[in-house]
């Protein structure tokens, strides 16, 4: 199987902030809001959606707090086609 990358990891770091900035929003939730039902600090949250850069524990704080955690378990996984 041939895999092309379209994204950079930045690029792609930064279109997952947007989504889960776009998914707070539609949550009508603010930043202070969601950073403390998720645990990660309003700072990080704040970095996070602006730069696209978060720890994978924050990441997964957030996703959380936001229903939008599936998935992410199956990320590395294998397909049998």
């Amino acid at each position: 199987m041939i895999s092309v990358i379209l994204k950079s990891p930045y690029e792609l770091s930064k279109d997952i902030a947007q989504l889960a900035k776009e998914k707070r929003l539609s949550l009508n939730l603010s930043q202070q809001t969601l950073s403390e039902r998720s645990g990660v600090s309003y700072g990080t949250l704040k970095k996070f959606e602006q730069t696209g850069q978060i720890s994978l524990v924050s990441l997964l704080k957030i996703a959380l707090a936001l229903d939008a955690l599936d998935g992410f378990d199956a990320l590395f996984t294998t397909s049998n086609n």
